[in-house]
């Protein structure tokens, strides 16, 4: 269990380092997780990694937000749409099988690698802002999306989460990456709750994940404030890449 326990919390600092950058350090958590503890049902393996994911996001925010304007109200509105939705799909994944779900989403994100690969200036500079009643629709039905996503599926839901900051409401890396962090604590926190509750949370597990996590999503977030915009763009695509090779896996060979 010593071993387990080393390895496992490997794989929360480098999935709180990247997560930290632009999300998808469940990447690197959940399926190292799976396979050092194979014997454990899937909502509890799920419901383990949440803990880390929300310690080391809150550390990756908290660093955010000394360097990076962030518009609370905004993205207060959009949380809590996907809390309700995390919630709601942490619910339905111990009832139903999410593998019907996983060739959508790998179309998905092959678009989203090819877009963000070809538009050199994506997400490189903070377009002109929208009208509130404008942003807060587009991001509440985002919102509502990727909630239910990560309650159901997650590996990857910090990316999504990115994307929609930039494409739908015009910021760039930074100022995304920053929002992205306090809707990825709502939706993990909504997760939490529900798993804690049906008692699918390891804390002997979690709690030293947790540390890793947050030790990771703290040299993650100075790393990006350093490289700044285009540094967080090629992560991303990495990120994104790494994240189609999983369910492209999950889809043919699984």
């Amino acid at each position: 269990m010593s071993i387990g326990i080393l390895i496992v919390c490997i794989a929360a600092f480098a999935a709180g380092f990247i997560d930290a950058i632009v999300g998808g350090g469940g990447l690197v958590q959940t399926p190292v997780l799976f396979m050092t503890f194979p014997n454990y049902s899937v909502a509890t393996l799920l419901g383990t990694t949440k803990l880390p994911s929300f310690l080391g996001t809150s550390v990756s925010l908290y660093q955010y937000a000394k360097r990076v304007t962030i518009h609370w109200k905004l993205v207060g509105f959009i949380a809590g749409a996907a809390f309700c939705a995390a919630m709601f799909g942490s619910y339905l994944v111990s009832t139903i099988s999410n593998q019907t779900f996983k060739p959508i989403i790998l179309v998905a994100l092959i678009i989203v690698a090819i877009y963000t690969y070809t538009k050199k200036n994506f997400g490189q500079h903070e377009e002109k802002e929208l009208p509130f009643g404008w942003a807060l629709t587009r991001g509440l039905i985002s919102g509502l999306v990727i909630g239910f996503y990560d309650g159901f599926i997650g590996p990857g839901t910090g990316s999504f989460l990115v994307l929609m900051f930039i494409s739908l409401l015009g910021h760039d890396f930074m100022h995304a990456s920053a929002h992205a962090k306090t809707v990825n604590l709502a939706t993990n926190m909504a997760s939490i709750i529900y798993f804690a509750s049906t008692g699918n949370i390891l804390f002997e597990l979690a709690i030293p994940m947790a540390v890793c996590n947050m030790a990771g999503g703290f040299v993650g977030t100075r790393f990006a404030l350093l490289r700044g915009n285009q540094f967080i763009r090629i992560f991303f695509l990495c990120v994104v890449c790494a994240t189609i090779l999983r369910f492209g896996y999950d889809v043919f060979f699984k």
